[in-house]
């Protein structure tokens, strides 16, 4: 199954401590962040990988020209998709290359989770949904406020108290995704809203290990974790590879 990594972007948050790199080249514990998210599909038998780049996008070609000996065997398409395009542009833009897939994987790559991939293949497939994503408690230490009209506070709460989720950015797509898809928009947008008319969106709840490296705070704290012995998303160590 071919694996659909959005290398684009510039990860404004990260700016000033890696201005000379593309976030996906951004290192936790001494490997790129792309290098976890494809080690992690890798891990469950998916390394046919196409990535869309953009921003710094020759720095990501170069990195894979001498490739680690665990990519050695990873099939990788590279495909330009702009340096100011949405999500959905850049899916858009690789729709020749999963032609051939009735079900295909997509990803941010900037964050990492050990949920099971392959439980989330068979969801999807399962069902009738176009679309599954996982959705994740987020990482945050704000207290959400419940207000009357009167400014009467009636609640306050943490995110995991009223359910709060968010997408945590791990995909899995039907082809059909590509019928729901207009020049110019956002893939959160339009098309997912098309998806939510037609309930043909599925939302994967997971509670387990997910964060994303948005910030250069996340960034330690992922590097603290592989520091420590104890980095979740590294389903792969001790483990063969499927």
């Amino acid at each position: 199954m071919k694996v659909v990594l959005f290398c684009g972007g510039q990860g404004l948050r990260l700016r000033g401590a890696y201005d000379d790199l593309p976030k996906p080249l951004v290192e936790v514990g001494g490997q790129p962040i792309l290098w976890h998210i494809m080690r992690y599909y890798a891990h469950y038998g998916h390394a046919d990988f196409v990535l869309c780049l953009g921003h710094r996008g020759e720095q990501i070609r170069d990195y894979f020209r001498t490739r680690p000996a665990e990519a050695r065997d990873w099939q990788i398409t590279f495909v330009d998709t702009g340096a100011g395009a949405s999500i959905g542009e850049r899916l858009q833009a690789v729709k020749p290359c999963v032609a051939d897939q009735d079900v295909f994987l997509a990803n941010y790559a900037d964050g990492l989770t050990d949920v099971a991939l392959d439980q989330l293949i068979a969801t999807l497939v399962a069902s009738d949904k176009i679309g599954l994503f996982v959705c994740v408690v987020p990482s945050l230490s704000y207290h959400f406020v419940d207000v009357r009209a009167d400014g009467t506070v009636i609640a306050i709460s943490e995110a995991r108290e009223i359910n709060l989720r968010v997408n945590g950015g791990y995909f899995v797509f039907r082809k059909e995704i590509f019928d729901h898809l207009r020049a110019g928009e956002d893939l959160i947008g339009e098309p997912f809203q098309r998806l939510l008319r037609r309930e043909a969106l599925f939302g994967y709840p997971y509670d387990g290990f997910w964060k994303n490296m948005d910030t250069f705070k996340d960034k330690q704290a992922l590097d603290e974790l592989c520091a420590g012995g104890n980095a979740p998303w590294e389903i792969w160590r001790g483990a063969r590879e499927r």
